[in-house]
């Protein structure tokens, strides 16, 4: 059974650094063709690993080919709705109904008829647009809810039977949550706090591993952006500090040592209430995002080198971290997870004499 799982493992390896290394070199094709009408430049390593780490207006699909998402923004004039496809990947500027937008960076600018950025005009405008990240937490949520329902109904259909199918894989994952993560860490309240935990960790588990799939609908550094993870973390905060007792609100304001401590301890105690999601967010963010860098780094070793005699020891390597990366996917959302039910378990603990 191990050796088909490392098997598995081997082959899903093979896949993500094959595809991986074919769509970073497309892309790398492109930023090249595109410095040819320029000097020649050096292959830049940082610009091309955030450039694929960061969030964008369009999704890159294969070649020149991307899918365009919609831009939303709201100005200081009223709203304004347009695609994406408009900015031809930030080349050229977009003639809006109130004002002209320009691609720089990613970011939304105005600029003006010379092409310069008009700074402010520009600080007016409010970006809400569909992201790539926003589009791949649409489609995670989507596979989450098809999931989660399809399973629902073989509950329902195979009353007191075996589970079969997509239910004998996801029973597992579920009895995992509640047996190793909820019950050990909240106790015999558990139950009611069942499914944010189960929509925490497949949420983030789906999101991590559409996050190593290369090509549509992968390859968005979702969980490894730290808005999603800040998100994630606030969650956090208010379902521990609203399920609190008075026991917990007791040890922060009345802490068990003498007065004279209390002006020390109860600021201590307040920023520890605060400090915990901030580790969450900050740990989920730079797991997932050292992932990323360090296959891309190991991949640019090509390019940079310009020799095909570091091309199978760089594969080797992506190889490698690749299949590290399955078991972080699952390590990441299992930590969070944990921390989660830890940080309400000790919210919700009753004091015993």
């Amino acid at each position: 059974m191990n050796s088909k799982k490392l098997f598995l493992s081997l082959i899903l390896g093979v896949f993500f650094t094959l595809t991986t290394c074919k769509t970073f070199a497309i892309q790398h094709e492109e930023h090249t063709a595109e410095a040819k009408n320029a000097e020649q430049e050096a292959f830049n390593p940082t610009t091309a690993i955030l450039e694929h780490i960061a969030d964008s207006h369009y999704w890159h699909l294969w070649g020149e080919t991307s899918l365009p998402l919609p831009i939303i923004l709201f100005t200081d004039k009223g709203t304004e709705f347009f695609s994406g496809a408009g900015f031809h990947h930030g080349h050229e500027a977009y003639q809006g109904k109130y004002y002209t937008y320009k691609l720089i960076d990613d970011k939304i600018r105005v600029v003006n008829a010379e092409g310069e950025v008009d700074k402010e005009a520009s600080s007016h405008i409010y970006d809400f647009s569909i992201t790539k990240n926003v589009l791949a937490m649409w489609i995670a949520g989507t596979l989450l809810f098809i999931i989660f329902f399809s399973v629902a109904a073989s509950y329902k259909k195979r009353v007191g039977k075996a589970p079969k199918g997509l239910q004998s894989i996801i029973e597992p994952v579920i009895m995992f949550v509640r047996d190793e993560i909820a019950r050990p860490n909240i106790g015999y309240r558990y139950e009611r706090y069942m499914p944010v935990l189960l929509t925490i960790f497949f949420f983030i588990w789906i999101n991590n591993l559409l996050g190593l799939v290369p090509i549509f609908p992968g390859g968005a550094n979702v969980t490894g952006n730290i808005l999603f993870t800040f998100v994630f973390s606030f969650i956090v905060l208010l379902v521990v500090n609203f399920s609190a007792n008075k026991y917990y609100w007791k040890h922060i304001f009345m802490p068990p040592v003498p007065v004279w401590l209390y002006p020390i301890m109860i600021p201590v105690e307040l920023i520890g209430v605060i400090s915990r999601p901030f580790a969450l967010m900050i740990r989920l963010y730079a797991n997932i995002s050292a992932g990323h860098i360090i296959v891309l780094s190991l991949i640019s070793l090509i390019f940079i080198f310009k020799t095909l005699w570091i091309a199978p020891v760089s594969i080797l390597f992506v190889l490698f971290m690749d299949v590290l990366e399955l078991l972080v996917a699952f390590l990441q959302a299992f930590i969070f997870t944990m921390l989660t039910a830890l940080f309400i378990g000790t919210a919700v603990e009753e004091h015993h004499h």
